[in-house]
């Protein structure tokens, strides 16, 4: 029986320098909660711009020096940024809306970013956020990835529960992480749901929980009738801008993938964060479902 992995916590990767002070941009989840509370046990005291809908209001970010910033009004991050003296920006946490343009509101610092920013939408979720990042930097900020803070949150390889993929899981497996590199390099997803062999659904910007209620939806599908077991794969877009939107999972991704009536997870070693490790192994457990870091390209 393979042993499931224990998870440690190593120090924080990037080196920041003294006299630097760190900015979270804080979107939805539990990551940004998580990075805030590395810095902070590593004697740092961030500064946190939490999204106006998106960012949830935990204490462990309230308790930091923070402020609100609208979407519409993401031209004022960096002057918002540097008034807290702000050297290194980490992006965390998922923004699940564009801005409504109609509200936007005018000024200098817009007209700057304003050129890239559109050209960006057109190339997708990963050019948004890949313009955000160079636009950052053109200002004079370093951005470091969430990864490089919490490193212990990546996905490690192999085995992380009691339960292990059966032979037939693994060609769910294999079909599920060809799929999710497909649908990455077009920067469309960065997950798949493969049952019996093949892939019956793919990941939009509908987000991984909506997929897989989508799945749970057409398990009474003729064409999936008497099919059981399953998998959901994620992985990183190839090529991706991998300092923001890595993938992760957490507990309510197992819970959704047990509704599904899913066997387990495979989830990309090293490139992927697993959010509440413990509560997320528990709970597959009590589940009796799997979860197991892949190597992006490696094959059973």
């Amino acid at each position: 029986m393979t042993t499931p992995t224990i998870r440690t916590e190593p120090e924080i990767r990037f080196k920041f320098a003294p006299g630097d002070r760190v900015g979270i941009v804080a979107g939805s989840g539990r990551l940004p909660v998580n990075v805030a509370e590395r810095l902070v046990a590593n004697g740092h005291s961030p500064f946190v711009a939490m999204i106006r809908g998106e960012a949830d209001d935990f204490s462990t970010l309230t308790a930091c020096e923070h402020d609100f910033i609208e979407l519409e009004n993401f031209a004022g991050l960096v002057p918002m940024l540097k008034r807290r003296g702000v050297t290194h920006v980490i992006l965390a946490g998922g923004v699940d809306r564009r801005p409504r343009w109609q509200k936007v509101r005018p000024s200098l610092m817009l007209l700057r970013m304003l050129p890239r920013a559109i050209a960006a939408l057109t190339r997708g979720d990963d050019g948004l956020l890949s313009a955000l990042v160079k636009g950052l930097e053109g200002f004079g900020l370093k951005v470091v990835g969430a990864h490089e803070v919490v490193p212990d949150l990546l996905a490690p390889s192999g085995l992380m529960t009691r339960a292990a993929p059966q032979k037939a899981d693994w060609a769910d497996l294999d079909a599920g992480l060809e799929a999710a590199l497909a649908i990455g390099r077009l920067d469309i997803g960065q997950g798949a749901v493969s049952i019996g062999g093949r892939v019956i659904a793919l990941e939009g910007i509908e987000g991984t929980d909506c997929l897989l209620a989508r799945v749970a939806d057409m398990r009474d599908h003729g064409r999936l009738a008497g099919r059981k077991r399953g998998v959901l794969v994620k992985c990183c877009k190839p090529g991706q801008e991998r300092r923001a939107d890595l993938p992760a999972i957490g507990p309510a991704t197992v819970e959704g993938a047990h509704a599904a009536g899913l066997a387990g997870i495979g989830v990309e070693a090293g490139s992927s964060f697993v959010l509440d490790y413990g509560q997320m192994v528990k709970r597959a457990d009590e589940l009796g479902l799997f979860v197991i870091g892949l190597t992006a390209g490696e094959r059973k």
